[in-house]
Order: structure tokens, then sequence, then C-alpha cells
């Protein structure tokens, strides 16, 4: 979910390319079409927005023509510096990564509970961001701590319930996609191909949580040191944190 820019394209192309079934999720319905006719033995298409209340019954058709799924990979998401904290992108932020999120990551939980005997895998794209409050990005950071709250508290259902049902959380760093500025600085700046094989390793390594990569996994190791009387009068600037995806 979320094939068509970004982190998400880099994942579908590497795992289509290496001749993996892939379904292919999206706003962008040419960018579907072209990547299944680059790859049309292996792949399957279906424009979802995630926000419309609809989403999850296009994501069931695109399972339906795949003949099944064995893992959903959720890696739609969007961000904006927002000092002025314009509600609509304040909003916008969250009607994605936060309704959005629950919406498609609860169907895929549903899914593999009910029709696959509690067997299957979810794993999401969030951020570090989610680590700690971040004041430029608040609706962002905040999002992204929802999400990795929301896979624990699926993951703590799933072992109630005792089903089998794997997870994986992965945090990158920034990353160099059409949502950075072109013409910005940021540190420890990832190209997608880099952070595309890496979230591939994740998961067929089964990981619970992915910090990618090692600095940055120093990084958040350091933030969550900070108390927050501290964190909270700290200027943390753009230069300095995670990347929207």
């Amino acid at each position: 979910m979320g094939a068509t820019s970004g982190i998400g394209l880099k994942v579908a192309e590497t795992l289509a390319s290496a001749g993996m079934k892939v379904g292919l999720a999206g706003r962008k319905t040419d960018v579907l079409r072209t990547l299944h006719e680059r790859f049309p033995d292996n792949t399957e298409y279906e424009t979802v927005d995630i926000t419309r209340n609809d989403a999850t019954m296009h994501l069931r058709n695109l399972i339906d023509r795949l003949g099944g799924m064995d893992c959903y990979l959720h890696v739609s998401g969007v961000g904006f510096e927002n000092m002025d904290l314009d509600p609509d992108k304040e909003l916008r932020t969250l009607e994605t990564n936060v309704l959005g999120f629950a919406r498609m990551v609860g169907y895929a939980f549903r899914y593999f509970r009910d029709e696959c005997s509690g067997k299957g895998h979810i794993a999401a794209v969030t951020s570090v961001a989610g680590t700690n409050g971040i004041g430029r990005l608040a609706a962002y950071s905040s999002s992204k701590c929802f999400d990795q709250c929301y896979l624990r508290a699926l993951r703590q259902l799933a072992v109630v319930k005792k089903l089998g049902i794997r997870f994986t959380d992965i945090r990158p760093g920034w990353v160099r996609t059409p949502l950075l500025d072109e013409k910005g600085s940021y540190p420890m700046t990832m190209q997608a191909d880099y952070v595309a094989l890496r979230i591939i390793r994740a998961i067929l390594h089964k990981r619970r949580v992915c910090v990618i990569d090692w600095r940055w996994n120093l990084v958040v190791g350091l933030w969550r040191l900070i108390p927050n009387c501290i964190w909270e009068r700290i200027p943390v600037s753009v230069s300095s944190i995670s990347s929207p995806h």
C-alpha cells in the first residue's frame, strides 16, 4: 500500500523484479499500470485511496485477484513542516497517517485472523519521528507515534487471541524522496534504493522493529534518554529530524 512513489515504489520494483508475486496499491493509477506492464506475470494492481471509506473494499478486490495475501506492507504516508499549524495540513496528515493507517492495517489484521487461520505478516513503514513530539512536525511526529503504538497494541491482541500474526515496524530517517525539498540539506540522508533493500530484509527476517539505518538508531537511542522537561525546550530543526515518506 503506497506503491506509487518514494520508498513504496522502490520496494515494489525490487520485489517484482525478484519474481515475487506483488499486489500494487496506491492513488496514482498511471504509475500502478506502468509497474504492472513492466511485470505482468507476477503483479496485480488496484487504485486505493486510504482516506476513503471504500479503501478496504478495493484492497479486498486486489487480494482476490492475487489469490490471497501472505504479507501486508503499508507505506502510505504524508507529512509537512507546519510551524503555523495550518489546519488543512494538520488534518490531512492525521487523515492519512492515523485514520487511513488504522483503516488499512486493521483490515489486514481481520483478514489474517478470519481467513488465514490467524496467520500472516503485517509490516508498516512509520518513522523515527515517532520517537517524540517534534514542534515543526507536530501532526506528523504524533501520527507516527500513533502508528507505532497501534502496531504494539495489535501485537498484544494477537498474543491474547493466540494468533500467529507477525508484525514489523520499520522506522527510517531522512530518505531522498519527492517529498523532500530538492534544494534542502539534510543530515544522514539515505537513498530510496538503499532503504528499500533494508525494508525487504527486515520483513524477510521477521524483525519486530527495524530502525534504518544504524546512524539513526544511535540518534533515536539518544532521543529516548532526554527527559520531557528538557526535550520540550530544545528547538529541534528540520535538518535534524526524520523524513516524511
